[in-house]
């Protein structure tokens, strides 16, 4: 069995919700771990568990990142962590896969799907050996509790209910 860890100084955990509708917002979350379990080199029967620090969260706006902070979205003072557990890791070909796991965010758990391409494998200076994956896939936040809504005036609604994941996640070999 291999056992690859986050290395979270070279991923990145990002999301993508679009205001008012005509623009792109993006955030990210800077304080987070996972792991991918495997005994096939292809990865192609790995169990993945990530987790990460609502309270990491950030928009480049102070303010805004203490409203998704808020009972309005994540409530990460009751719900502090977000969690993901695969169900299935499956090989489409070449190096795609489809990943399916329960995310849980503010205490509501649905299975999800993910968009998975193996970057590859390679072994750094230091001798040890990483892998390198692209993530990507949709989730509705208003299936995990992420309600708040506003429409403007003149009709425009402010927040998507849409949003965008995408992760770039290098995992290093543990010895």
């Amino acid at each position: 069995m291999s056992v690859y860890k986050i290395d979270a100084a070279h991923s990145e955990i990002n999301f993508k919700v679009k205001h008012l509708m005509i623009t792109t917002v993006s955030g990210s979350f800077t304080s987070f771990e996972g792991t991918l379990e495997s005994e096939k080199e292809d990865f192609s029967d790995a169990k993945i568990s990530f987790s990460a620090d609502v309270n990491s969260i950030t928009t480049n706006n102070e303010q805004r990142d203490g409203h998704l902070k808020s009972e309005d979205f994540f409530a990460a003072e009751a719900f502090p962590t977000l969690t993901f557990s695969s169900t299935s890791f499956a090989p489409k070909g070449g190096d795609e896969y489809d990943l399916t796991g329960d995310l849980t965010i503010k205490g509501v758990t649905k299975s999800v799907e993910l968009n998975v391409e193996l970057g590859g494998t390679a072994t750094d200076p230091w001798g040890q050996v990483k892998a390198g994956f692209e993530l990507n896939g949709k989730i509705n936040r208003k299936d995990f509790g992420l309600s708040w809504d506003a429409v403007t005036e003149a009709g425009n609604i402010m927040v998507s209910e849409e949003v965008k994941l995408i992760m770039s996640v290098q995992l290093i070999k543990q010895a």
